[in-house]
């Protein structure tokens, strides 16, 4: 007689069309499909995670006043004041591409827009052993695109989070179940609770450890969407059409875009893809912040025209942005990879915008951040974009690529790097 739970080395538990995927662990030690055990040599960092906003962020609120290592973090770089010496902020840098919304894809597609991006083109790199070599996402409704592959066809963006849950976490059952199942209250653990807990008696006492907490973070998720679902249900029945399946209204953009950080450090950890990006939309949502309702919507105050109310708000947004920002960071620092590494020192964090002043529709001096990797953290890098030869966002990029052990040279029209300033 078959037993009705097992677990598989493959770093999995199955059960009754549930599939829990599994942190990295130091007793069992798993390869991916077709990757050889004994490679030479691994790459500096074995995953990326790109975020843009599509509004950008108001310029004198994000770049530090003073450049290098001694410089005073910004109103909105406080928010991330804890992991100062893990990031690297860099002010002056563009792909010199055109002005405007239309040409915000720029952002990952360097001068030209619709290019290929250079998140897929680390997921080519880095992807074909996994079964979802990159996902797409968007907390807020997809306004413009932001991944494209070698092509240049624009790929979709998952908007739910609920959909990223059930393809992580549920991939065999369909949404309906899903939903059923985030609305009874019950977890996914519950389909293979026993073999969860035979799998924690088989394992050392530090990944017991990890299990536990892995677990937890699981339950917390599932706990936090169905709160979601309820609430969007009460609160949007008049002013926003409820979709079949788990409903995200523009005004609960912001409670999305914490449920997609939370997701995506779920997939981190279990290993389930080595590329994510993440697009945060700004359209006309109106949204309230500790009780208070913002005098205008989101895209609105990004057109502040100077006025200082406007900026206030807009500047309160995007503060909480870089909330949800700093949380995510501070969940790849909190869990490590089955060698025992930071999560966060072999993830490369990528945000930025293709917008650098969303007030005047311009595309120069692109807010940029770059967290996590393994890099030369703990300053800002402040370019000279007036001299002959100004460094461009490009060059950056390189240097990306070649921390995954990509043999690159140029990007669009960059053909430098910043090894200089990162590597050394």
């Amino acid at each position: 007689m078959n037993k009705p739970y097992h677990w598989n080395r493959r770093c999995v538990l199955r059960a009754s069309g549930v599939t829990i995927a599994l942190p990295g662990l130091e007793s069992i030690q798993t390869t991916h499909a077709g990757e050889a055990s004994d490679a030479l040599e691994e790459p500096k960092a074995k995953r990326f995670v790109c975020v843009g906003t599509y509004l950008g962020f108001y310029q004198e609120a994000f770049f530090p006043k003073q450049s290098g290592r001694n410089y005073e973090l910004s109103e909105l770089l406080r928010e991330l004041g804890e992991f100062r010496d893990e990031f690297t902020v860099f002010s002056g840098f563009d792909h010199q591409a055109p002005n405007g919304h239309a040409a915000w894809n720029n952002f990952l597609c360097g001068q030209t827009p619709n290019e290929y991006s250079l998140d897929q083109r680390i997921a080519d790199h880095l992807g074909a052993s996994y079964r979802y070599p990159s996902f797409q996402l968007s907390a807020g409704k997809a306004s413009q695109t932001m991944s494209h592959t070698k092509q240049g066809i624009a790929l979709p963006m998952v908007q739910r989070p609920s959909v990223l849950y059930s393809k992580l976490f549920a991939s065999d059952a369909d949404r309906h179940r899903t939903e059923y199942l985030l609305r009874s209250g019950r977890s996914a653990m519950d389909s293979v609770l026993e073999d969860a807990r035979q799998l924690q008696r088989s394992v050392s006492k530090a990944d017991q450890v990890k299990l536990g907490e892995y677990f937890d973070s699981i339950r917390e998720v599932e706990r936090r969407m169905s709160r979601n679902l309820e609430l969007g249900e009460v609160t949007h029945t008049t002013d926003y059409k409820l979709p079949d399946y788990d409903p995200v209204a523009p005004t609960m953009q912001l409670e999305a875009e914490k449920l997609m950080y939370d997701l995506m450090a779920l997939a981190i950890e279990t290993d389930s893809t080595p590329v994510l990006s993440l697009f945060i939309g700004g359209l006309g949502q109106v949204f309230t912040i500790d009780g208070e309702t913002l005098q205008a919507g989101y895209h609105a105050l990004s057109h502040h025209g100077n006025d200082p109310d406007a900026i206030r708000d807009l500047i309160r947004v995007e503060r909480e942005h870089m909330k949800c920002f700093a949380h995510f960071l501070g969940l790849l620092k909190s869990k490590t990879d089955a060698s025992g590494v930071s999560l966060l020192d072999s993830t490369i964090v990528l945000l930025g915008t293709g917008m650098g002043d969303a007030s005047r529709h311009a595309n120069r001096n692109l807010p940029t951040l770059v967290a996590g990797g393994g890099f030369n953290h703990g300053q800002h890098v402040a370019n000279d974009s007036s001299s002959n030869q100004p460094r461009l966002l490009g060059d950056l990029y390189i240097t990306l690529m070649q921390h995954f052990g990509m043999s690159v040279e140029t990007f669009s029209n960059a053909t430098r790097n910043l090894n200089d300033l990162l590597t050394s």
